[in-house]
């Protein structure tokens, strides 16, 4: 995956410094109920898509964008399903980043879903009970899109404690 150049400009000042950045993910659901995955260019690995908030640009515009420019698929997203900060990740060239990312369950509306960048091997369409192995942290997603779950998060590490 090409960095975004404000990551580029940001790396500039800070080197290979933690970068706290703003994801989103997409679970697109059919009307069959089968799940959009696409099988990532630099690892190999089936995911969800999803990408890298722009600055000054909405998170829910965002997934609209990057669904279309990865598979050429229009999608509408109906929910904000969790909002999650993930583990901090080490890029192979030490570039340290931890990702805020915003799930969002998602109906296709227009297009065919297809490889439509250099990002992606595969775009393909999956019943559940055939989902591809993929970490936890992504069958959580869809298990939280698919359930009806809006607006999940986790309170297990965050300084705020129940009175």
């Amino acid at each position: 995956m090409p960095t975004p150049p404000f990551v580029l400009r940001l790396r500039e000042h800070v080197g290979h410094a933690l970068l706290p950045l703003v994801g989103v993910t997409a679970v697109v659901v059919a009307p069959d109920g089968r799940i959009l995955l696409h099988r990532r260019a630099d690892d190999g690995r089936w995911c969800t898509p999803g990408g890298l908030v722009e600055p000054g640009e909405q998170p829910a515009a965002t997934l609209v964008r990057e669904l279309e420019e990865e598979t050429g698929l229009r999608v509408h997203p109906e929910a904000l399903v969790s909002a999650v900060m993930e583990e901090p990740y080490t890029y192979p060239n030490g570039d340290l980043v931890q990702i805020l990312d915003l799930t969002f369950r998602c109906r296709p509306v227009s297009g065919e879903a297809r490889v439509n960048d250099d990002e992606s091997l595969e775009v393909r369409w999956f019943a559940y009970a055939d989902l591809p192995p993929m970490p936890g942290r992504i069958m959580r997603r869809i298990d939280h899109a698919l359930s009806g779950t809006v607006g999940w998060f986790d309170l297990r590490d965050g300084p705020w404690r129940e009175p």
